[in-house]
């Protein structure tokens, strides 16, 4: 892109929480003019949808759209308050009850949908493979996936003559550095919100997989943890 060109436009997908908050500063950086696309999907952890709100107006966002989905109707997830969220979880690796099917699948189609309507040929995810949960749809093999599909199976993909790419910046990163790329784009990490099970004031638990991987990123990158915790 040149400074006299108009900047491409990207989707980048918004939940408010560290990675994708830190995603849409690079995408920013980057010189995009960035759509922001959030969910409104029955999440027990709606709280997360105004530090997106929040995020898109920091970051000059060209928009943002909060699309009401009902999964909670078709999927038994924790995340979806059908059962606890795990607390403590002796092996981060092994898929917890906190996964929804096929949520980033649904989100990155509807990502598609709007991309191919603006023009766009880039969309952003937050998506990481590294201090992570356990979730398959976070893995770059799905994500190698979705791309060559989009790229099958829209009209801009087959006549449109520029590829569609799908941008996972973090995937290979730890929670620690990208505490430290957040921290030199300028993110407010008091901002973000990680925690699956908050408390009626926004506290986070600081036992679920969210929260204890975001304090390992804190830890391991030597700079204080500003989130606000329920008491012991």
């Amino acid at each position: 892109m040149t400074a006299s060109a108009e900047p491409a436009k990207a989707i980048v997908l918004l939940s408010g929480g560290l990675d994708s908050t830190t995603v849409l500063a690079a995408a920013r950086q980057e010189g995009y003019a960035c759509y922001c696309l959030s969910f409104d999907y029955g999440q027990r952890q709606r709280l997360e949808l105004e530090r997106a709100r929040q995020a898109a107006r920091a970051f000059g966002a060209a928009g943002h759209l909060v699309l009401r989905l009902e999964l909670n109707r078709l999927a038994g997830s924790a995340l979806l308050g059908h059962q606890p969220v795990p607390k403590d979880r002796p092996d981060l690796a092994e898929i917890p009850s906190t996964y929804v099917p096929a949520r980033n699948t649904v989100f990155l189609s509807l990502a598609l949908a709007w991309a191919e309507t603006l023009g766009a040929a880039d969309i952003f995810i937050g998506a990481n493979a590294i201090d992570y949960s356990g979730y398959p749809d976070c893995r770059p093999a799905f994500l190698a996936a979705f791309e060559a599909m989009a790229n099958l199976g829209t009209r801009a993909g087959v006549e449109g003559g520029r590829p569609f790419r799908l941008h996972a910046p973090l995937l290979a990163m730890t929670k620690a550095e990208i505490i430290r790329l957040a921290i030199r784009l300028g993110v407010d990490l008091a901002a973000t919100h990680s925690c699956y099970d908050p408390d009626p004031a926004g506290r986070a638990c600081g036992a679920c997989d969210a929260c204890r991987l975001r304090q390992k990123g804190f830890a391991e990158a030597g700079v204080a943890d500003p989130t606000v915790y329920q008491p012991p």
